[in-house]
């Protein structure tokens, strides 16, 4: 009888640190997530662009070059997007199109990376800064490596594509510099 009391005290006392250990889910984010990173992508929770959406999901972000700014433009998934919407390719409607048309080769890597991505990507947004991908991250990231074969040439391709003009600039003195 007093093994038992023993048993059973040290398994109470043991329970909390299985708590604190990883589920197998979590430790596939950590790897997914740390490989993304190696892979010079930032990894946020925030607010996706969906509408009567609550709380945050993962975002990757691919920033453009500084002097080299993206379109901007949102796309979503059928599935969470409304039936108002301008289909564009594969399953994907346009909530945000691009002013512009953007170019063959652009619209090219576009549609194969939405081919390919996972059907929990829910929305692939571009603005000037970044492209986005907002997921609920379910695949491996051995998998994850496979679509920056398709991301890194679209970013590429839309870099410098921006909707908006770029800013002069300024002068050593802190003045805009005049084209005369």
């Amino acid at each position: 009888m007093e093994w038992l009391i023993i048993v059973f005290i040290l398994m109470f006392v043991i329970a909390p640190v299985m708590w604190l250990k990883p589920s197998p889910r979590q430790k596939r984010q950590m790897a997914l997530r740390s490989c993304a990173a190696r892979q010079g992508v930032a990894v946020k929770m925030a607010k996706p662009p969906l509408h009567h959406f609550r709380g945050t999901m993962p975002a990757y972000r691919w920033h453009y070059p500084q002097q080299a700014p993206g379109p901007d433009f949102v796309l979503v998934r059928d599935s969470n997007a409304s039936d108002a919407l301008e289909p564009f390719h594969a399953g994907w409607r346009w909530r945000i199109a691009p002013l512009r048309p953007l170019p063959d080769v652009a619209s090219t890597h576009l549609r194969t990376l939405l081919e390919r991505l996972p059907q929990d990507a829910l929305v692939l947004e571009s603005n000037a800064h970044s492209l986005t991908l907002w997921w609920w991250e379910s695949q491996t990231a051995e998998r994850f490596t496979r679509y920056l074969a398709d991301i890194e040439p679209l970013k590429k391709a839309l870099s410098g594509l921006s909707d908006h003009p770029p800013a002069k600039p300024l002068a050593p003195d802190g003045v805009e510099q005049r084209n005369v």
